[in-house]
């Protein structure tokens, strides 16, 4: 099987790809758009690509693949949690550091690291974590990267400390997709899009006021722009459900007779806990 991953090697989305399949054939892509029409296309069998961060909230650019493709549905989902090591040539000493390389998302992450124990350098951005430790290497002065242990592993990097982040309940959520998703599992998530043709009170109240008559739990709900005009917007839904069951397809039945556009992103196998860290 062919897999596609937001790349280069030794990023968080290559982690999570290794972790849903680390027997698969990885195949590298150097941006979500790429390696989502790579999918559409069928030049890979499936892609790991990250949807939502805990802290920075969803990854908008694979939401507007779905509302856009007809053709890719998700499939599963998985959990990777962020744990920002810094790391240098072996040898190194942070006294010595002068420069620290990340992606611009880490820096951010990091940032009371960086001002207590990493006060004495420049942060530099980097355009991606495995890009860091690239870019730290190719450095003429003393430089240091924050990136995932992975990195450390992949390029040879000396791991000088782990988990610099702020907050250590920083995960990162990731979803599977092909071209159609998974059978019923008796724990399962599905999520769904849906917009109004007419805008008027109660529309979305009622619209989630069948989920309450069905007792489907809501474990996630927002809204994006539909890009027609200003106010016009789709709502989204991960629902604890399988579209094949029957309370998963009455449910689904009613919602899409309410709306005026409705779709199905995908029912798939519902992640049982959060990762263990370390």
């Amino acid at each position: 099987m062919k897999l596609g991953y937001l790349g280069p090697s030794g990023t968080y989305s290559e982690e999570a790809a290794h972790n849903y399949s680390p027997d698969a054939e990885m195949v590298s892509y150097p941006s979500i758009p790429t390696v989502t029409t790579a999918v559409e296309k069928r030049e890979i069998d499936q892609c790991v690509v990250p949807i939502e961060n805990s802290l920075h909230g969803t990854i908008t650019d694979v939401l507007d693949f779905l509302v856009r493709t007809d053709s890719i549905r998700i499939a599963g989902e998985l959990a990777v949690p962020i744990d920002h090591c810094l790391m240098a040539k072996p040898g190194t000493k942070i006294a010595d550091m002068t420069m620290v390389f990340s992606h611009p998302q880490s820096l951010g992450q990091s940032r009371k690291y960086l001002e207590t124990t990493l006060g004495h350098v420049q942060a530099v951005t980097s355009l991606s974590n495995a890009q860091a430790v690239i870019d730290m290497q190719e450095s003429d002065t003393v430089a240091g990267a924050i990136a995932p242990l992975r990195a450390a592993e992949i390029y040879g990097a000396e791991v000088l400390a782990e988990a610099v982040q702020d907050n250590p309940n920083n995960y990162t959520r990731f979803v599977v997709l092909d071209d159609s998703d998974s059978p019923p599992t008796g724990n399962d998530m599905t999520s769904v899009a849906f917009q109004f043709s007419e805008d008027e009170p109660g529309l979305l109240y009622r619209a989630l006021g069948v989920l309450k008559e069905n007792s489907i739990n809501i474990v996630k709900i927002e809204s994006r722009p539909t890009g027609e005009r200003l106010g016009r917007y789709t709502f989204l839904l991960d629902i604890e459900l399988h579209r094949a069951d029957p309370v998963g397809g009455e449910t689904i039945a009613k919602l899409t007779e309410m709306s005026s556009w409705f779709k199905v992103f995908g029912s798939y196998p519902r992640m049982k806990d959060l990762p263990i860290r370390g």
